[in-house]
């Protein structure tokens, strides 16, 4: 579910940066696409890093 969460966050400001930027060029363009993937791809690791954490934990240990 967070992937698809991460997925439509992606694509809104992808396309708030081409509404916002109309004037920007195709390198730009591109440029904003893959920082902002990287990015995202970033977020995803803390994600899962974060889950791995608290699944290793367990309740029952003193």
């Amino acid at each position: 579910m967070k992937k698809k969460i991460n997925w439509i966050a992606w694509l809104i400001f992808v396309i708030l940066w081409n509404y916002g930027f109309p004037k920007a060029t195709p390198f730009q363009d591109v440029l904003v696409a893959v920082i902002l993937s990287v990015f995202f791809i970033i977020i995803q690791k803390l994600q899962l890093r974060d889950l791995q954490k608290s699944g290793s934990r367990s309740k029952f240990k003193n």
